[in-house]
């Protein structure tokens, strides 16, 4: 796709990322997300592009045959707009996963909560005489102590994380 033909023919004509990001103007890190698939460059840019590469833009968008001139800014922003549909909708599925996975952490939260409260700290009524009960004993204290203290503010930020993936209508 774009992606991969920006990246092969910058490749087959000897630049580097730096090197075609000098000629464009732009940083190199613009180069590298368009060849990671990351952003798309906007039509002007893709003729420079093609202009630096000494491509025509359909060879860049993946297209052999050869269009008339009126007709290329119309195709070049119709790919375009394919490719960016593509981004939008990975963009919203990695969204939803994260939202989903804020949500799953905060139940696991709430019910981690509510298993060691209704433990009540069984460990203090142990004999720590046997070693290994010690171990135990101490490491269950020590996850206890530290859960009690980090959760709240784990809690908040799954929660923060929630609002702030959820679809907006």
């Amino acid at each position: 796709m774009l992606s991969e033909n920006i990246q092969a023919i910058r490749k087959s004509k000897g630049l580097s990322q730096e090197e075609l990001a000098v000629k464009l103007n732009v940083v190199r890190q613009t180069i590298s997300k368009w060849e990671k698939g990351l952003s798309v460059p906007d039509t002007d840019m893709l003729i420079s592009l093609s202009e630096a590469l000494e491509t025509p833009a359909s060879t860049l968008l993946g297209e052999t045959v050869v269009e008339a001139p009126i007709d290329d800014l119309r195709a070049l922003s119709e790919k375009l707009e394919v490719v960016n549909l593509q981004l939008a909708s990975r963009k919203a599925a990695r969204l939803t996963t994260a939202h989903w996975l804020f949500v799953s952490l905060c139940a696991t939260l709430v019910l981690v909560s509510a298993a060691l409260v209704a433990m009540n700290s069984p460990y203090l009524g142990w004999d720590f005489t046997d070693p290994e009960t010690a171990v135990f004993g101490a490491a269950f204290h020590v996850f206890e102590w530290l859960f009690v203290r980090l959760a709240p503010l784990a809690l908040v930020a799954t929660i923060f994380g929630i609002f702030l993936t959820r679809k907006k209508a």
